[in-house]
């Protein structure tokens, strides 16, 4: 693996890992399967592009698309809770709408942001190369949305959500709308997607309409993998693990690309095909370790 290899993987990793941590949030913490992160990703992409290209300030372009992906995360979360929808079945419907609402935001099916202001040419006060600036970048950012999370999981309001995924009975003769908790986490959830997706878009200097596919399947293997490597004994270590896994996740995938056995060489056409061994792997391994100390005993 070169250099350039291992930080770019790094980077996606990071940038990667606050789609992730929505992943988290609605798998997890709510206990509520939501596919719409395979539009919210490339609909925080669409919204940050558009609006640079039209004149907008990066910084207010990534603002638009987190608002951008909360509505969406919304939308799911009402057709779940008030129209009584199957939380799966909703979150596909979402998704399959966002495929054309993304190409109406953009006009077209990609949009290139070439020679656009990016909020890295505005952070780059030290004359970093791009190749070291834009993972710092991501890590600053990533840092702050985890901690931030972690805060707010840790506030009444945060608690109630947790409970809402834990025992929604419970919580509900407490007094608490589950409807609306729901609301919340699953719009928060792509908040965090959305703003993944216009980092990316910044980074990458292009939009475009199929870049979220396969998000949902490499983040729950991020979380998986974070899990099985760092555990979750607490909200603050659940988060920084899901973290952990987004980068391995990338970095096991650029191993992969670059490994070659005889006349057989993996190619990025292979990625789904790695991802599912990758998620095959890191589900196995929890029933092994049990195995292991059932054996043991």
């Amino acid at each position: 693996m070169s250099l350039y290899a291992f930080i770019g993987a790094w980077e996606q990793g990071l940038v990667y890992g606050l789609m992730v941590l929505g992943v988290y949030l609605t798998f997890r913490v709510l206990d509520f399967p939501d596919l719409t992160v395979d539009g919210s990703l490339p609909l925080g992409a669409a919204v940050s592009g558009a609006m640079i290209v039209h004149g907008v300030d990066p910084f207010l372009s990534l603002g638009a698309a987190v608002l951008a992906g909360a509505l969406a995360g919304a939308v799911t979360a009402v057709l779940s809770t008030k129209l009584r929808i199957m939380s799966l079945l909703a979150s596909i419907i979402t998704m399959t709408a966002l495929y054309s609402i993304n190409i109406r935001i953009m006009g077209r099916p990609n949009l290139t942001l070439l020679n656009k202001p990016t909020i890295f040419q505005s952070l780059n006060f030290f004359g970093m190369p791009q190749y070291l600036l834009v993972p710092c970048v991501f890590l600053v950012i990533v840092v702050i949305c985890k901690i931030l999370l972690d805060l707010f999981l840790h506030t009444q309001m945060g608690l109630a959500l947790q409970a809402t995924g834990d025992n929604p009975q419970m919580i509900r003769s407490q007094g608490v709308n589950t409807d609306t908790m729901i609301i919340l986490g699953v719009s928060l959830s792509n908040a965090l997607v959305a703003l993944a997706g216009g980092l990316v878009a910044q980074s990458q200097g292009f939009a475009d309409v199929g870049m979220g596919i396969g998000t949902i399947v490499a983040g729950l293997a991020s979380v998986i993998l974070g899990e099985s490597l760092v555990g979750s004994h607490s909200v603050v270590r659940h988060t920084f693990a899901v973290l952990v896994g987004s980068v391995v996740y990338r970095l096991a995938i650029v191993v992969a690309l670059s490994y070659q056995v005889g006349v057989l060489r993996l190619t990025p056409s292979d990625l789904n095909l790695i991802t599912a061994v990758l998620v095959v792997i890191c589900l196995t391994v929890p029933l092994l370790r049990e195995k292991m100390r059932f054996k043991r005993a």
